[in-house]
């Protein structure tokens, strides 16, 4: 069976942590948080039902808040 992205990342940091490289740890455990929120995200999507494009927009911007501010400037938003 293959490992889960999350599983993955859990094996880099323990090897990381093994190493003692405190800057490879930090890169390791946020690669780690990060896929934990894309396996969750996953989850919750497999299971939401579709979504009209105004709530995939909607929620497109939670997770690149930086696009509502370019579309402000834009005139778009």
């Amino acid at each position: 069976m293959a490992q889960s992205i999350a599983q993955q990342a859990r094996g880099r940091l323990a090897a990381a942590s093994v190493i003692g490289d405190p800057e490879l740890v930090a890169r390791c455990r946020a690669e780690l948080q990060a896929a934990k929120l894309e396996q969750h995200i996953r989850q919750v999507v497999d299971a939401a039902p579709p979504l009209s494009p105004s709530q995939r927009e909607r929620l497109a911007l939670l997770l690149c808040p930086g696009l509502d501010a370019e579309r402000s400037e834009q005139g778009t938003g």
